[in-house]
Protein backbone atom coordinates (compact mmCIF):
# COMPACT_ATOMS: atom_id res chain seq x y z
CA UNK A 1 0.00 0.00 0.00
CA UNK A 2 1.64 3.78 -1.45
CA UNK A 3 1.64 5.88 1.46
CA UNK A 4 0.41 9.43 0.82
CA UNK A 5 2.51 12.16 -0.46
CA UNK A 6 3.42 14.40 2.34
CA UNK A 7 2.45 18.39 2.57
CA UNK A 8 5.15 20.34 1.07
CA UNK A 9 5.58 24.30 3.31
CA UNK A 10 6.20 27.15 1.44
CA UNK A 11 7.95 30.21 3.38
CA UNK A 12 6.63 33.37 1.30
CA UNK A 13 8.65 35.37 4.11
CA UNK A 14 5.87 36.15 6.35
CA UNK A 15 3.40 33.40 6.12
CA UNK A 16 4.39 29.48 5.95
CA UNK A 17 1.88 28.01 3.32
CA UNK A 18 0.96 23.68 3.25
CA UNK A 19 0.62 22.59 -0.39
CA UNK A 20 -0.06 19.09 -1.70
CA UNK A 21 2.81 18.28 -4.54
CA UNK A 22 2.36 17.28 -7.49
CA UNK A 23 3.00 13.77 -9.06
CA UNK A 24 5.46 15.36 -11.36
CA UNK A 25 7.26 17.02 -8.39
CA UNK A 26 7.56 13.57 -6.51
CA UNK A 27 8.56 11.58 -9.56
CA UNK A 28 11.20 13.90 -11.05
CA UNK A 29 14.33 14.54 -9.09
CA UNK A 30 14.95 18.63 -7.67
CA UNK A 31 17.25 20.40 -9.72
CA UNK A 32 19.40 23.14 -8.53
CA UNK A 33 18.26 26.41 -9.48
CA UNK A 34 20.03 27.95 -12.71
CA UNK A 35 22.35 30.97 -12.79
CA UNK A 36 19.55 33.28 -13.91
CA UNK A 37 16.93 31.67 -11.38
CA UNK A 38 19.84 32.36 -8.52
CA UNK A 39 20.31 36.02 -9.79
CA UNK A 40 16.40 36.32 -9.34
CA UNK A 41 16.02 35.19 -5.90
CA UNK A 42 19.28 37.18 -5.03
CA UNK A 43 17.62 40.54 -6.58
CA UNK A 44 14.52 39.95 -5.16
CA UNK A 45 15.99 39.40 -1.67
CA UNK A 46 17.68 42.14 -1.73
CA UNK A 47 14.88 45.17 -3.55
CA UNK A 48 13.13 43.43 -0.14
CA UNK A 49 15.21 44.15 2.27
CA UNK A 50 16.70 47.75 1.06
CA UNK A 51 14.55 49.68 -0.41
CA UNK A 52 16.98 52.24 -2.10
CA UNK A 53 18.17 49.22 -4.17
CA UNK A 54 15.81 49.14 -7.23
CA UNK A 55 16.39 52.79 -8.18
CA UNK A 56 20.36 52.52 -7.82
CA UNK A 57 20.31 49.28 -9.54
CA UNK A 58 17.67 50.51 -12.64
CA UNK A 59 20.28 53.90 -12.30
CA UNK A 60 23.17 51.68 -13.07
CA UNK A 61 21.34 49.58 -15.56
CA UNK A 62 20.03 52.74 -17.65
CA UNK A 63 22.76 55.29 -17.86
CA UNK A 64 25.40 53.01 -19.66
CA UNK A 65 22.60 52.50 -22.28
CA UNK A 66 21.60 55.84 -22.77
CA UNK A 67 25.49 57.20 -22.99
CA UNK A 68 25.55 54.61 -25.50
CA UNK A 69 22.78 55.48 -27.40
CA UNK A 70 24.13 59.20 -27.39
CA UNK A 71 27.71 57.79 -28.38
CA UNK A 72 26.27 56.19 -31.36
CA UNK A 73 24.48 58.86 -32.56
CA UNK A 74 27.29 61.46 -31.97
CA UNK A 75 29.94 59.33 -33.35
CA UNK A 76 28.33 56.72 -36.21
CA UNK A 77 26.22 59.18 -37.69
CA UNK A 78 24.80 57.41 -41.20
CA UNK A 79 26.36 54.32 -39.96
CA UNK A 80 23.83 51.55 -39.19
CA UNK A 81 26.65 48.92 -38.06
CA UNK A 82 28.67 50.98 -35.72
CA UNK A 83 25.55 52.36 -34.01
CA UNK A 84 24.29 48.78 -33.56
CA UNK A 85 27.75 47.94 -31.88
CA UNK A 86 28.03 51.16 -29.60
CA UNK A 87 24.74 50.54 -28.48
CA UNK A 88 25.27 46.75 -27.82
CA UNK A 89 28.31 47.65 -25.94
CA UNK A 90 26.83 50.09 -23.67
CA UNK A 91 23.84 47.18 -22.80
CA UNK A 92 27.24 45.13 -21.85
CA UNK A 93 28.69 47.61 -19.51
CA UNK A 94 25.08 48.69 -18.15
CA UNK A 95 24.50 44.54 -17.65
CA UNK A 96 27.97 44.52 -16.02
CA UNK A 97 27.65 47.41 -14.27
CA UNK A 98 24.36 46.09 -12.26
CA UNK A 99 25.59 42.55 -11.89
CA UNK A 100 28.80 44.14 -9.76
CA UNK A 101 26.28 47.14 -8.24
CA UNK A 102 23.73 44.17 -7.33
CA UNK A 103 26.64 41.90 -5.38
CA UNK A 104 27.06 44.78 -3.35
CA UNK A 105 23.81 45.59 -2.43
CA UNK A 106 23.05 41.86 -2.05
CA UNK A 107 26.17 41.31 0.67
CA UNK A 108 25.02 43.96 2.31
CA UNK A 109 21.45 43.03 2.24
CA UNK A 110 22.30 39.72 3.85
CA UNK A 111 24.19 40.68 6.77
CA UNK A 112 22.08 43.57 7.68
CA UNK A 113 19.41 40.69 8.06
CA UNK A 114 21.73 38.71 10.76
CA UNK A 115 23.05 42.32 12.02
CA UNK A 116 23.05 41.91 16.26
CA UNK A 117 22.74 37.84 16.27
CA UNK A 118 25.59 35.99 17.74
CA UNK A 119 27.99 34.90 15.62
CA UNK A 120 27.24 37.60 12.78
CA UNK A 121 31.33 38.09 12.97
CA UNK A 122 31.91 34.66 12.07
CA UNK A 123 29.68 35.21 8.64
CA UNK A 124 31.93 38.38 7.39
CA UNK A 125 35.06 36.50 8.89
CA UNK A 126 34.18 33.26 6.86
CA UNK A 127 32.86 35.01 3.54
CA UNK A 128 33.93 38.12 2.72
CA UNK A 129 37.67 38.68 4.09
CA UNK A 130 40.27 39.33 0.76
CA UNK A 131 43.73 37.24 0.73
CA UNK A 132 45.32 39.85 2.65
CA UNK A 133 43.35 39.16 5.89
CA UNK A 134 43.43 35.10 7.38
CA UNK A 135 40.94 34.52 9.91
CA UNK A 136 39.13 31.68 12.27
CA UNK A 137 35.41 32.13 12.10
CA UNK A 138 35.57 30.60 15.17
CA UNK A 139 35.98 33.12 17.99
CA UNK A 140 38.99 33.02 20.67
CA UNK A 141 37.04 34.45 23.60
CA UNK A 142 33.22 33.76 23.83
CA UNK A 143 31.08 35.19 27.28
CA UNK A 144 28.81 32.18 27.75
CA UNK A 145 26.43 34.46 29.94
CA UNK A 146 25.87 37.38 27.23
CA UNK A 147 27.13 35.36 24.06
CA UNK A 148 29.72 38.31 23.92
CA UNK A 149 32.91 37.33 21.68
CA UNK A 150 35.99 38.15 20.32
CA UNK A 151 37.40 37.45 16.67
CA UNK A 152 40.97 37.63 15.34
CA UNK A 153 42.33 37.88 12.30
CA UNK A 154 45.53 38.39 10.77
CA UNK A 155 46.58 40.50 7.53
CA UNK A 156 48.74 43.30 5.85
CA UNK A 157 47.56 45.42 9.15
CA UNK A 158 48.72 42.99 11.79
CA UNK A 159 46.57 41.66 14.27
CA UNK A 160 42.80 42.82 14.02
CA UNK A 161 40.96 41.62 17.33
CA UNK A 162 36.96 42.06 16.09
CA UNK A 163 34.44 42.26 19.22
CA UNK A 164 30.81 41.62 18.94
CA UNK A 165 28.71 43.05 21.66
CA UNK A 166 28.49 46.27 23.19
CA UNK A 167 31.76 47.96 24.13
CA UNK A 168 31.24 47.97 27.96
CA UNK A 169 30.93 43.83 27.98
CA UNK A 170 33.47 43.32 25.72
CA UNK A 171 36.23 45.00 26.86
CA UNK A 172 37.59 42.67 29.60
CA UNK A 173 37.88 40.01 26.86
CA UNK A 174 39.84 42.88 24.10
CA UNK A 175 42.18 43.28 27.04
CA UNK A 176 42.90 39.99 27.71
CA UNK A 177 43.21 38.88 24.17
CA UNK A 178 45.24 42.04 23.15
CA UNK A 179 48.02 40.89 26.20
CA UNK A 180 47.75 37.20 24.50
CA UNK A 181 48.76 38.80 21.04
CA UNK A 182 51.48 41.35 22.82
CA UNK A 183 52.72 38.14 24.43
CA UNK A 184 52.63 35.86 21.32
CA UNK A 185 53.85 38.67 18.89
CA UNK A 186 55.57 41.67 19.64
CA UNK A 187 56.23 44.96 17.14
CA UNK A 188 52.98 43.99 15.54
CA UNK A 189 50.15 46.52 15.38
CA UNK A 190 46.87 45.48 16.77
CA UNK A 191 43.37 47.15 15.37
CA UNK A 192 39.97 46.88 17.47
CA UNK A 193 37.43 46.41 15.85
CA UNK A 194 33.93 46.93 17.64
CA UNK A 195 30.59 45.75 16.18
CA UNK A 196 27.53 46.19 18.14
CA UNK A 197 24.98 48.20 19.37
CA UNK A 198 26.84 51.28 20.49
CA UNK A 199 27.18 54.55 18.50
CA UNK A 200 30.10 54.68 16.03
CA UNK A 201 30.58 50.81 15.70
CA UNK A 202 31.32 49.26 12.72
CA UNK A 203 28.49 47.58 10.81
CA UNK A 204 28.83 44.32 9.64
CA UNK A 205 29.52 45.19 5.61
CA UNK A 206 31.85 47.62 6.40
CA UNK A 207 34.49 44.95 8.46
CA UNK A 208 36.42 43.90 5.21
CA UNK A 209 36.87 47.75 3.80
CA UNK A 210 37.91 48.56 7.62
CA UNK A 211 40.68 45.97 7.35
CA UNK A 212 41.49 47.14 3.68
CA UNK A 213 42.36 50.83 5.10
CA UNK A 214 45.04 49.86 7.56
CA UNK A 215 48.51 50.15 6.71
CA UNK A 216 50.20 47.63 5.35
CA UNK A 217 53.66 46.45 7.78
CA UNK A 218 53.38 42.54 7.01
CA UNK A 219 54.07 40.45 3.72
CA UNK A 220 52.36 37.25 2.85
CA UNK A 221 54.93 34.89 4.18
CA UNK A 222 54.72 36.94 7.98
CA UNK A 223 50.83 36.66 7.91
CA UNK A 224 51.16 32.86 7.22
CA UNK A 225 53.68 32.57 10.04
CA UNK A 226 52.05 34.70 12.47
CA UNK A 227 48.87 32.75 11.74
CA UNK A 228 50.28 29.08 12.00
CA UNK A 229 51.52 30.20 15.22
CA UNK A 230 48.22 31.31 16.64
CA UNK A 231 46.32 28.00 15.33
CA UNK A 232 49.30 25.52 16.93
CA UNK A 233 48.72 27.44 20.28
CA UNK A 234 45.30 27.47 20.44
CA UNK A 235 45.64 23.43 19.58
CA UNK A 236 48.72 22.79 22.13
CA UNK A 237 46.26 22.52 24.92
CA UNK A 238 44.05 19.62 23.23
CA UNK A 239 46.58 17.29 22.56
CA UNK A 240 44.49 13.99 21.86
CA UNK A 241 45.51 11.26 24.46
CA UNK A 242 45.29 6.99 23.43
CA UNK A 243 42.53 5.53 24.80
CA UNK A 244 43.29 3.18 27.45
CA UNK A 245 46.85 5.13 28.12
CA UNK A 246 47.30 6.41 31.39
CA UNK A 247 49.81 9.29 30.94
CA UNK A 248 51.13 9.08 34.45
CA UNK A 249 51.78 5.77 34.64
CA UNK A 250 53.73 5.52 31.34
CA UNK A 251 56.93 4.08 32.00
CA UNK A 252 60.65 5.01 29.44
CA UNK A 253 61.34 2.10 27.34
CA UNK A 254 64.75 0.12 28.61
CA UNK A 255 67.69 0.00 27.58
CA UNK A 256 68.56 -3.05 25.25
Amino acid sequence: MESAPLPRIVNTGRHRIETMPKASDTTRTQKEPGRLAQMLQVFRMTIREDRRALPILIVCFAVPILLGVLAAILLSPGNVVGMILTIVLGLLLGFLLFLLVLGRLAERAAYDRIAGQPGAVSAVVQNSLRRSWIGDPMPVAVNPKTQDAVYRVVGKGGVALIAEGPASRTKRLIDEQRRIVQRIVTNVPITVIQVGPDAGSTPLHRIPATLRRTKGVLRKPEIRAISARFESLSRGGNLPIPKGIDPMKVRAPRPR
